[in-house]
């Protein structure tokens, strides 16, 4: 059985979880669940057409906003022991913007890689009567899943190497993107997660996300029709499929992935 990948939950940040909602569910098809009554937190979950889970929304406040959060995809990394791998990313030149925080689905918290790049540590819990149980968020050849990962970082050097320490990140492979430099693709034993790329077209630092959809077309149209914004228009990617990048209409950006279709 191979081991299963770091990725294991992805967590949208949006000042309108309503709009989301709609947004969302006409491009990729989820649906969110009801925010939790008894929660300090409006966080909904983000279900798949399937009964499964594929992350979670949380609503920014105003204090968080005040405090540098901003809309955005941010995904989770699981890790066996969450002190340790917090110690550890701290040592390494990251830093906790949210220490740990103890659910009935595991410990999380949030961290920064060292050149400043938010994401999430995990350890999961499975349920007791599941202890097997493993993520299945992320699905290579999934519709409704997330299917790919690229990191955009000021130091692709550095962050290969940290997030080959910490995550057991592969990269055997490399695509010259000619004046923009390497597409270092991100592998985990026999699986393609990624890549991880320099700065480009003024983006900002940080993880994106790609949604697998049954025609990046259609998502395309269904995109506009929501009122998104396209970034990147359709186009084939190494393997075959076809890929759009948008921002969704609260400012979080992210990609599609899937066949072309009509």
């Amino acid at each position: 059985m191979s081991r299963p990948v770091p990725f294991c939950w992805y967590e949208l940040m949006t000042g309108d979880a309503d709009g989301a909602a709609e947004f969302y569910g006409a491009v990729v098809g989820w649906s969110f669940s009801a925010p939790d009554p008894q929660s300090p937190i409006d966080y909904r979950m983000i279900l798949r057409s399937d009964g499964g889970g594929n992350g979670g929304v949380l609503q920014l406040s105003e204090a968080m906003r005040q405090g540098g959060a901003h809309p955005a995809w941010v995904p989770y990394l699981a890790v066996a022991d969450i002190d340790t791998a917090l110690s550890a990313v701290e040592a390494d030149g990251g830093r906790t913007l949210m220490p740990r925080t103890d659910i009935d689905e595991g410990s999380f918290a949030m961290v920064t890689d060292p050149q400043g790049v938010p994401f999430y540590l995990m350890q999961p819990r499975p349920p007791a009567k599941q202890p097997g149980a493993q993520s299945d968020a992320f699905k290579a050849d999934g519709v409704q899943h997330v299917r790919w990962h690229d990191l955009a970082t000021p130091d692709p050097a550095d962050a290969k190497a940290f997030y080959r320490r910490h995550f057991g990140f592969e990269f055997n492979n490399v695509m010259p993107m000619g004046e923009l430099g390497e597409y270092a693709f991100i592998d985990f034993g026999a699986q393609a997660l990624g890549g991880i790329m320099p700065l480009v077209g003024g983006r900002m630092p940080g993880w994106q996300v790609y949604f697998g959809v049954p025609s990046a077309l259609q998502a395309r149209d269904a995109i506009v029709r929501a009122g998104g914004t396209i970034l990147t228009e359709p186009h084939q990617v190494p393997g075959g499929d076809w890929v759009v990048i948008a921002q969704d209409p609260q400012g979080a950006q992210f990609g599609v992935v899937g066949p072309r279709g009509e």
